[in-house]
């Protein structure tokens, strides 16, 4: 065995000391097609307000260009399955909806944490320099993570696992030592369409592409205006995010509940009432939201979905708990709260 096979292979068993479920080798150059799906999803105008997926283009499309000294990238996944289908929680309509990844201590920090460690560790074995990425750096991790053979992306363009379904976080090491690749996952999806179908608001144009404007999870997460007339109705109580075309896909009857410390569901903050909810002040979100990844969107963007789950639960004893945002300062919240008591009334 040479001594490039021995690293690999002991970096594979560091990574899972540190704490990742898969962990496998792609070259840099193995996403060729990369740059041509992403200039057409930008030129749709399927991005909306994010604009940072243009800006950065061409390092995203292009590992070498973000670091020109990657040689090997090392892609890794960290299980997040819940323990039941989350689908059943959008019958509760008096309750706020969160997806499941933000029911728990912030991906980002956690992650990027065991990122560090990680590459340190290697750095401190090869004497090499590298660059560690997660989710906010210009990284295509999706199509990555398909071609180191973590997974395929679905009809729903979300990485799916024949071991963990639909539920992987990805992180990236960009190394600068060549490290054999491993295999490329293929596609398993077949002729379902599940996640597809499943979809609110119609957010696949086609198989493989979606339009982030018409997705529950950019209108209640990124998005930072009105949320339009056309998709009130159909977001339901979904309050943060959306695991609607992920929760339906057939593969998730292989994953494994998560079972990580650090990564443990918040159970307290599944089936918050609305009413609950909209009693809350910006010092009461923070602490509420605290550690986790909601409190980014910040007090205000929050109350509008909430503000808008209450004018779909049906139940007017909220009506109450909407009045005062009539009075709010924030022209978003009045004009939410006036929708929500409509809907009510």
């Amino acid at each position: 065995m040479s001594k490039i096979e021995d690293l690999k292979i002991k970096i594979i068993q560091r990574a899972t000391l540190e704490g990742f479920d898969v962990a496998r080798f792609v070259m840099p150059n193995a996403i060729s097609h990369a740059p041509a799906a992403l200039q057409n999803f930008l030129n749709n105008q399927y991005h909306g307000e994010m604009e940072w997926l243009g800006t950065r283009a061409n390092q995203r499309a292009n590992p070498m260009e973000l670091w020109g000294e990657v040689k090997s990238i090392l892609m890794l996944g960290q299980n997040y399955a819940p323990e039941a289908n989350p689908l059943h929680l959008l019958e509760h309509k008096n309750d706020g909806y969160i997806s499941v990844y933000a029911l728990r201590n912030d991906y980002h920090d956690v992650i990027k944490g065991r990122l560090k460690r990680l590459g340190a560790w290697i750095g401190h074995s090869t004497g090499q320099p590298l660059k560690v990425f997660v989710d906010t750096a210009p990284v295509m991790e999706k199509p990555l993570a398909q071609a180191a053979g973590l997974g395929w992306q679905g009809k729903h363009t979300n990485l799916v696992s024949r071991e963990f379904g639909s539920w992987l976080f990805l992180g990236a090491i960009f190394l600068s030592v060549d490290i054999k690749p491993d295999e490329r996952e293929i596609d398993h999806c077949g002729s379902c369409s599940k996640c597809l179908d499943i979809c609110p608001t119609n957010a696949f144009p086609a198989p493989y592409k979606i339009d982030a404007r018409r997705c529950i999870s950019y209108l209640t997460i990124e998005h930072k205006g009105q949320i339009p007339l056309e998709f009130r109705k159909n977001i339901g109580n979904r309050i943060y995010g959306c695991d609607d075309c992920l929760s339906v896909c057939p593969w998730n009857k292989f994953a494994i509940e998560a079972n990580d410390i650090q990564l443990n569901l918040r159970h307290d903050l599944t089936n918050l009432p609305l009413s609950q909810l909209l009693s809350l002040d910006n010092a009461g979100f923070r602490e509420l939201f605290r550690k986790t990844p909601i409190k980014r969107i910040g007090w205000a963007r929050f109350m509008r979905n909430c503000l808008l789950a209450a004018g779909n639960s049906e139940d007017s004893s909220l009506i109450p708990h909407i009045q005062p945002y009539l009075l709010s300062d924030n022209e978003i919240l009045v004009e939410m709260a006036q929708w929500a008591a409509q809907e009510l009334g």
